[in-house]
């Protein structure tokens, strides 16, 4: 099999969107699943998170892994994975078998998606890789547009468990596609490193201030996006009342003001440094996380005065994310699959960790989500500039 950037960039597009597909779709139907397993919509919450983490486990494991033994045997068998977990689902009848069954469905999207940048790399480099890469980005910002959509579609057809069929079908297109049209990318006869010498890589960024400075900002603003994510189910559906119809519409503002962002941070570029755009878009998400407090706090919470300021706090994702992961990866040249690993790792961690707090306490207020962005922006603007030095402000 030939492969042109063309063709790599259509099959990686297609196995990356497994992730935002497997983490949006559902979300319409989270008052229906809550009331077919007898929990509440806080504790039915708690599985995003849930899958976040397994998630986050599945990069950390499966990466070296696929470094070792080839990308299409990782890659194929985390699809069996998530297939077969997704079908399970479908059956489940308590919040313990969801949660339970959603961190291995994880695990295996893990294990799948991780190999995407890998499949890049082995076959690209420079300019024609940036363009693979950049299609990916693309796909990563407009699947969250489009899954909620098609789960409040699905959910109408049927019910709930129609978005996880849905989600199996899609692992079982992507297992005939990637493997009757991708042959194995990994080089033939390359060394990979050892497991002690993963964790010595891993150990290396981990030891690296101005890095986890970067990865802190990376991973504080994504967690401060879940924390509405997680939310979102209970702010929209039962908060605002609004129809599971209507919710795609009110949630996918969001994911296009992260693509006017990214596109804005293009242009920027042109005359700013990663930096400086990094810190700008931390500065406005800090504005807008304390407009969002102060919003509650005055008791003037409306779909009118926080969905502007919510689109404003993810929309600065796309100021954050590509810039904060740039400086990273500029310091590990040598090993930038490592520290990727490492950093989306601890980023999904992040993100299950603020869903946890969203959504453990069953509180009937926007206040957990509000707090928990607050906190997570704060702790993103103090771990660029402290960790990262004086260079970060250059």
């Amino acid at each position: 099999m030939t492969l042109n950037s063309r063709r790599v960039a259509l099959l990686v597009a297609a196995n990356t969107a497994l992730a935002p597909f497997a983490i949006d779709a559902y979300l319409p139907a989270m008052s229906a699943i809550a009331g077919h397993i007898g929990a509440s919509i806080h504790h039915t919450e708690l599985s995003l998170s849930t899958f976040l983490a397994g998630f986050a486990l599945g990069q950390l494991v499966f990466g070296p892994v696929s470094d070792r033994v080839g990308r299409k045997p990782v890659l194929l068998g985390g699809l069996v994975v998530f297939l077969l977990a997704s079908l399970v689902i479908t059956t489940v009848g308590s919040l313990g078998e969801l949660l339970a069954w959603r961190f291995i469905q994880a695990l295996g999207g893990g294990a799948t998606v991780v190999n995407s940048a890998a499949i890049v790399r082995d076959c690209f480099k420079g300019r024609e890789a940036a363009k693979v890469m950049s299609t990916m980005a693309i796909i990563m910002l407009m699947a969250p547009l489009v899954a909620p959509v098609v789960g409040s579609g699905l959910l109408y057809l049927a019910d709930w468990w129609l978005i996880f069929v849905f989600l199996a079908g899609y692992a079982g297109f992507l297992m005939w596609l990637l493997g009757t049209r991708l042959p194995e990318t990994r080089p033939p006869g390359r060394s990979a490193a050892t497991p002690a010498k993963v964790l010595a890589n891993y150990a290396s960024v981990l030891g690296d201030r101005r890095a986890m400075g970067f990865i802190a900002a990376a991973s504080m603003s994504f967690a401060g996006l879940f924390a509405f994510v997680t939310a979102s189910p209970f702010l929209y559906l039962e908060h605002f009342a609004l129809t599971p119809s209507l919710y795609p519409l009110v949630f996918g503002v969001n994911v296009v003001a992260m693509v006017a962002s990214n596109r804005l941070n293009i242009r920027l570029l042109r005359w700013r440094s990663p930096l400086q755009n990094l810190r700008l878009g931390l500065g406005i998400q800090l504005a807008a996380a304390m407009g969002l407090a102060l919003v509650v706090i005055t008791g003037q919470e409306s779909l009118a005065t926080m969905v502007p300021l919510i689109m404003l706090f993810a929309g600065t994702i796309g100021l954050i994310a590509p810039n904060a992961i740039t400086s990273l990866l500029d310091r590990f040249h040598h090993m930038s699959a490592t520290a990727a690993a490492l950093q989306g790792s601890l980023q999904f961690s992040s993100g299950a960790l603020a869903g946890v707090l969203v959504g453990a306490f069953e509180v009937d207020s926007a206040w957990p989500m509000v707090g928990t962005m607050l906190g997570a922006s704060l702790a993103a603007n103090v771990g660029i500039r402290v960790l990262a030095g004086r260079e970060a402000n250059d």
